[in-house]
């Protein structure tokens, strides 16, 4: 399938409405299509099935669906680990939105046969300058790693990520409440540790008082903590 047919494709596919929602929630996104998350997924499917490397190989990045796209084959294709690191080194910089980069991040199942080799590949993303390459960094963390062998190590990595992106900060709020709920005596000693600034902290904060696994007892601490 040449590119020109993709775009055709994707445009077939498109919505209005959902284009509209789309980007309120992508303000800075401009060249959004409007086609649904399952209906591009199941064409990543069909890519898939066929020639994905050719592809892959071939991608534009015209529209925010084909960069999507381009995640969501890399995430169901059978590969190699070592090729996987190779296209997602090239796919990673395309990423310019929040959506671009958690829809896809969540389907990348080879990470969980592979947690170690990943974890090493993934830390020299700790230092990025980019802000949606380091929301890349901590996203794959959330996902991937809140787990008893790797939560200390993914606190202190957490703990030492300076950068002022507005979606670097919501998502490493997203990250500690999750831990949080997850590793809740680990979490708190990080917390009386934490380094970073009060817009990240305080949203890291509300996001444990909007869960409803954690109980109104411990929320009576977490609202105690709010930095003014």
């Amino acid at each position: 399938m040449t590119n020109t047919e993709i775009i055709e494709k994707l445009k077939q596919l498109s919505d209005e409405k959902y284009k509209k929602f789309q980007s309120q929630l992508c303000p800075n996104t401009s060249n959004i299509l409007g086609v649904r998350v399952p209906i591009l997924r199941n064409f990543a499917k069909e890519i898939v099935k066929e020639d994905w490397q050719s592809y892959l190989h071939n991608a534009q990045d015209d529209y925010y669906e084909q960069i999507m796209l381009q995640g969501m084959v890399i995430g169901l294709a059978k590969m190699p680990l070592q090729q996987w690191y190779t296209y997602m080194q090239n796919w990673i910089p395309k990423i310019d939105n929040w959506a671009v980069c958690d829809v896809c991040v969540s389907g990348f199942k080879i990470v969980k046969k592979n947690q170690e080799a990943v974890w090493e590949w993934l830390q020299k993303y700790q230092k990025a300058k980019e802000e949606f390459v380091l929301r890349f960094y901590v996203i794959m963390l959330l996902d991937f790693y809140i787990q008893e062998e790797y939560i200390d190590e993914v606190l202190e990595k957490i703990n030492h990520i300076q950068h002022e992106g507005y979606y670097v900060k919501m998502a490493i709020a997203w990250l500690i409440s999750v831990a949080f709920i997850k590793f809740p005596e680990k979490t708190k000693k990080f917390l009386n540790n934490y380094t970073g600034d009060d817009f990240t902290w305080n949203k890291a904060l509300q996001k444990m008082l909007e869960s409803y696994r954690i109980d109104e007892e411990t929320k009576k601490w977490i609202r105690n903590m709010k930095r003014k």
